[in-house]
């Protein structure tokens, strides 16, 4: 599979230098924060951003971005809101932008519909932890390519080979690489996954490879980076969100995970 065109994912990748992004849920904490944030995270040198579309039963993700999910539905964020709030974006936003989500939302608003919404705002991958492979192969790959969306896949300690080599065949972005066997938040060290990261990092991969899950201080992200093309930072910036948006906090917390 490949894309009509040279996307913002794949340029940004093929320019030096490590790459890293932060996961915020749209609609969180205030139903029209979104925006702000990508403004804020993109000022601040973040590289690209994944944007989590909320729902109540996400099966990937932890009591923190689970509840955050809660509350941003609970604002009244929607797919359609979320969208609207992405329209004008690409006139002052540049960095990559990925929604992230469970298949089921996106599969009731209908697929067709959500991909010609995500090529209409600017949305530059997409990545349903849940929908398998083989279902995508038979199914949608076609709505991805007809509206220049990168297909993103997680991979994970269990993983097959044969299986690893499938989806790096198939991605059209990079690989999202799960630290750990956990959920999202888990208090797993990143030292404990240094063979897994060290077996990634040996791979012929065709796509880059980025590591999240459980990445939560400047300590990780420097560790997580000897094996790895980027990182991914999402529970503790949702965390860094609770009490509020305050860019000053926000972007002291962004300067507290660089180097």
């Amino acid at each position: 599979m490949s894309l009509l065109n040279e996307n913002r994912l794949s340029k940004m990748f093929s320019s030096p230098g490590k790459k890293r992004s932060i996961y915020l849920t749209a609609g969180y904490p205030k139903l029209h924060d979104t925006v702000p944030l990508l403004e804020i995270l993109q000022n601040s040198g973040i590289d690209f951003v994944e944007i989590g579309i909320p729902f109540s039963d996400s099966i990937m993700d932890g009591p923190v971005i689970l509840n955050s999910h809660q509350i941003a539905l609970g604002n009244g964020m929607t797919m359609d809101v979320l969208f609207d709030q992405l329209a004008a974006v690409r006139a002052h936003i540049s960095i990559p932008i990925v929604l992230m989500g469970s298949m089921n939302p996106v599969y009731q608003y209908g697929f067709d519909r959500f991909c010609k919404q995500c090529e209409k705002v600017g949305v530059d991958g997409l990545l349903l932890p849940d929908l398998p492979v083989i279902e995508f192969k038979k199914h949608y790959s076609d709505f991805y390519r007809e509206n220049n969306i990168a297909p993103v896949f997680m991979i994970s300690p269990q993983t097959s080979s044969a299986r690893l080599a499938e989806i790096d065949g198939l991605t059209e972005s990079f690989l999202y690489a799960v630290s750990s066997s956990s959920t999202t938040g888990a208090s797993s060290k990143m030292e404990d996954s240094q063979a897994y990261f060290e077996q990634l990092q040996i791979q012929n991969f065709r796509n880059p490879v980025v590591i999240g899950f459980n990445i939560k201080t400047r300590e990780d992200i420097k560790f997580v980076s000897q094996y790895a093309d980027g990182v991914i930072v999402g529970s503790a910036f949702i965390q860094a969100l609770e009490g509020g948006f305050d860019p000053d906090k926000i972007t002291g917390f962004i300067e507290g995970l660089k180097d």
